[in-house]
C-alpha cells in the first residue's frame, strides 16, 4: 500500500480534500439553521433519552424527500449535540449527495471523527458521480494515507474518476491496488475497470479484462463496444455488437450509438441501414439521440438526402440535432444550406451553442464563404455572448487560410486570448501548402515541430511544400528528421462497401483476390482518360505518395483501386462510395473527375476533411478543398 500511496503523491491532478477544513461546524450550522425553526430541546429531552432522539432523527431521515427536510433533520443533530454521531452523519451525507450537495456532504464528513470505510466510500462515490473526479481521487488518496483499505465499493468510483480524467497511469495504479486487495471477481469492479481502460484508449487491455470476466452484463458489453467505436476500432465494434446479440444480451441506446458511429466511419451504408431498421424495431425510432446518430451516419456514408429526410421527420429536435445537420451540410461542401439551416434554427426558437457555431464556421470554411464566416464569428461573440474556444479559432484560421488571407490568419493566431494548439498552426501550414508560401511555412513548421514533434502529417506537409518548389535537399532533410525522431508516416487507405462487407485498399495494393481485374480496369480507364485530355499532375507524385506511405505510381493510389473495384462489381449507374483516411491528392481528384465522365456514374469520395461528389467530369467542391 505504501508504494501505491507514494505513486499517487506524484500526480498533481489529485486534490486532497482537507480534513476538518472548516473550524468546528460553525459554517454548516449557520447554513442549515436558516431553513428551519429552532426545535425545543428541553421538552424533548424530558421525554426521550439520547439514543431515542438519535433513533427519531434516523427515522426522520429515512422519510426525507427533499433538501429542505434533510436540512431540518440535520439541524436537530446540532440542537441535541448529535452532530458527531457516525450513524446519523453518514445518513445525512448520503442524502446531501443524493440532492447534488456533495460539498455540503463533505463538511459533514470532515466534522465526523474517524469516519468509517463506508463513509469514505460514499464520499468518493459522491464526487465521482458529480463529475469532480480530482476531488474523488483526492479522497481515495487520503483514504490510503489514513491506513484504510479500499474495497469493492470504493474501486468502481476511483476507476470512474480515472476514466473521467483520461488518466491511464492512475487507472493502472488503482488496478494494481484492487489486485492486491483481492477484488478481481466483483462484477461492478470489473465493469468499472473495463470502462476505464476503454475510455483511456487502451482497448487491448480492456478486452483482456472482458475475456477474463466470469459474468458479463449489459454494462460490460456496452463499455467494450463503446470503447472500440470511440478508439477507431470500427470493424471490431460491429463484430462485438453481433457477439452481444448472440449472447442473448439486448442492446441499449449507448451500444446503438456506437455501432452507428462505426458505420459512419467505415462508410458502410448498407450496414448502417440495417442498424437504422434495428433501432426502429427495438423502440428507438423517436429517441432524438439515436435519430441524430442515424442522420450523422447517413451523411458520413454519402447519403445527405437520407440524412435531411430523417431530420425533417424528427420530432423534438434539440440543439444537438440541429447542429449535427448543419455539420452534415458542411462536410458535403454545401455551406449555403448550412447557413440557411442555422437561420431556420433561430426561427424555430432553438438557441445555438458553441458546437453549433463550430459547425457553421466549418461549413463556411469548406465552401469559401469568407465574409459569412467573419459575420458568424462576430455574431457568436457579440450577440450570443459565447466566448470563442480553440475549435472556433481553428475554423477561422482554416477559413482565412483557404481564402488566401494568410497574414490575417497569422495575426489571428498571434492575438488569440487562448494559447493556440497544434491543430490551429496545422491549419495555417496547410494554407501555406495551397498557396506555396514557403517563407511562412518554415516558420509555422518550426512551431509545430516543438508543439507536436511526432506528428508525421506536419513533416509531410512541409516536405510537400519543399518538393513543389524543387528544394530536394530540404525534402531529404525533413525525411531524415522524421527517421531520427521516429515520426512514422501514416499509411493511407481507402474503404469501399460491397455486399455488406467493407474492403480496404492501400496504394499499390495487389493482395486483393480481384487484383488482376482491378488493375486491368485502371489501365482501361487510363487509356480513355488520356484520349479525353487527362495529363497526370506529377507534382503530386512525390508528396502525396509520402502521405500514402508507399513509393507507388499515382495511378495506383488507394482511392483509385477502391473505385475500380467498385466499378467491376456493381451494375452500371450504381453510385460508388469510397472513404479515405487522408486528404485526396490533387492528381487523384483530377483523375476521378475524368473517370466519372467516362463511366457515367456518381462517385462519392470522403477524405479526412470533406466529401467530394464527382459527376460528369465535375466535383461538388469546385476544386476548393
Amino acid at each position: 500500500m505504501r508504494a501505491l500511496l507514494n505513486l499517487f503523491k506524484r500526480f498533481s491532478i489529485i486534490t486532497v480534500v482537507p480534513r476538518n477544513g472548516f473550524s468546528n461546524s460553525s459554517f454548516l450550522c449557520a447554513s442549515i439553521s436558516s431553513s428551519t425553526s429552532s426545535p425545543r430541546p428541553v421538552e424533548l429531552i424530558q421525554s426521550k433519552t439520547t439514543n431515542q432522539i438519535a433513533l427519531s432523527i434516523s427515522s426522520a431521515l429515512q422519510k426525507c424527500t427533499n433538501l429542505s427536510s434533510v436540512k431540518k433533520a440535520h439541524a436537530k443533530t446540532f440542537a441535541f449535540g448529535l452532530q458527531h454521531d457516525k450513524h446519523l452523519s453518514i445518513k445525512i451525507a448520503i442524502l446531501y449527495v443524493s440532492f447534488d450537495k456533495v460539498d455540503t456532504a463533505n463538511i459533514v464528513f470532515e466534522s465526523t471523527p474517524n469516519p468509517s470505510s463506508c463513509f469514505w466510500n460514499n464520499m468518493i462515490r459522491g464526487y465521482a458521480t458529480e463529475g469532480q473526479f480530482g476531488r474523488s481521487l483526492g479522497l481515495y488518496n487520503k483514504m490510503l494515507q489514513e491506513g484504510l483499505i479500499p474495497d469493492k465499493f470504493a474501486f468502481p468510483f476511483a476507476l470512474k474518476s480515472c476514466a473521467g480524467l483520461s488518466n491511464l497511469q492512475l487507472g493502472k495504479l488503482v488496478h494494481q491496488h484492487l489486485l492486491c486487495c483481492g477484488c478481481t471477481d466483483d462484477l461492478f469492479v470489473n465493469a468499472a475497470l473495463l470502462d476505464m481502460y476503454a475510455k483511456c484508449g487502451d482497448v487491448e487491455i480492456a478486452r483482456l479484462v472482458f475475456d477474463k470476466m466470469a459474468v458479463r452484463d449489459l454494462v460490460c458489453w456496452t463499455s467494450m463496444i463503446s470503447g472500440y467505436a470511440h478508439n477507431g476500432y470500427n470493424s471490431e465494434t460491429l463484430e462485438f455488437f453481433n457477439l452481444m446479440r448472440g449472447s442473448g444480451v439486448k442492446p441499449n441506446r449507448v451500444s446503438l450509438l456506437s455501432v452507428l458511429l462505426a458505420c459512419g466511419s467505415l462508410g458502410a451504408l448498407r450496414k448502417g441501414e440495417w442498424f437504422h431498421n434495428y433501432a426502429i424495431q427495438t423502440g428507438f425510432a423517436n429517441d432524438i439521440l439515436v435519430v441524430t446518430a442515424v442522420m450523422d451516419m447517413y451523411a458520413k456514408c454519402g447519403s445527405l438526402d437520407l440524412a435531411r429526410g430523417l431530420f425533417n421527420e424528427a420530432a423534438g429536435k434539440d440543439v444537438v440535432c440541429w447542429s449535427s445537420m448543419i455539420a452534415c451540410y458542411g462536410i458535403h461542401g454545401d455551406g449555403r444550406k448550412a447557413i440557411d439551416l442555422f437561420d431556420a434554427m433561430l426561427e424555430a426558437g432553438v438557441s445555438p451553442n458553441h458546437v453549433t457555431f463550430t459547425c457553421v464556421l466549418s461549413a463556411c470554411g469548406h465552401s469559401g464563404l469568407l465574409e459569412e464566416g467573419r459575420r458568424y464569428f462576430k455574431l457568436m461573440k457579440e450577440v450570443f455572448r459565447i466566448a470563442p474556444k480553440l475549435n472556433h479559432f481553428s475554423c477561422m484560421v482554416d477559413l482565412l487560410g483557404r481564402a488566401g488571407q494568410l497574414d490575417e490568419a497569422k495575426n489571428l493566431i498571434e492575438n488569440m486570448p487562448v494559447k493556440p494548439d497544434a491543430t490551429i498552426w496545422g491549419s495555417l501550414l496547410g494554407a501555406c501548402r495551397i498557396y506555396g508560401n514557403l517563407y511562412l511555412a518554415e516558420r509555422v513548421a518550426d512551431v509545430l515541430f516543438h508543439l507536436d514533434p511526432l506528428q508525421s502529417g506536419y513533416h509531410v506537409l512541409l516536405s510537400n511544400i519543399y518538393a513543389a518548389k524543387g528544394r530536394w535537399n530540404k525534402v531529404e532533410m525533413v525525411r531524415n528528421l522524421m527517421a531520427r525522431i521516429g515520426a512514422n508516416k501514416i499509411q493511407g487507405f481507402s474503404l469501399i462497401e460491397l455486399n455488406d462487407r467493407v474492403h480496404r485498399f492501400s496504394a499499390g495494393d495487389r493482395s486483393h483476390p480481384q487484383s488482376d481485374g482491378i488493375l486491368s480496369k485502371l489501365e482501361e480507364l487510363a487509356a480513355k482518360m488520356k484520349r479525353l485530355g487527362y495529363v497526370p499532375l506529377t507534382d503530386f507524385a512525390l508528396h502525396d505518395i509520402e502521405e500514402e506511405g508507399k513509393e507507388e505510381a499515382l495511378s495506383y493510389h488507394s482511392e483509385r483501386l477502391a473505385i475500380a473495384f467498385g466499378l467491376i462489381n456493381t451494375n452500371p449507374g450504381t453510385a460508388i462510395r469510397v472513404t479515405k483516411n487522408l486528404r485526396i491528392c490533387g492528381d487523384c481528384h483530377n483523375a476521378i473527375k475524368f473517370i466519372s465522365k467516362i463511366v457515367k456514374r456518381i462517385i462519392i469520395v470522403r477524405d479526412m476533411h470533406r466529401f467530394h461528389h464527382f459527376e460528369d467530369g465535375a466535383c461538388s467542391c469546385r476544386d476548393y478543398w
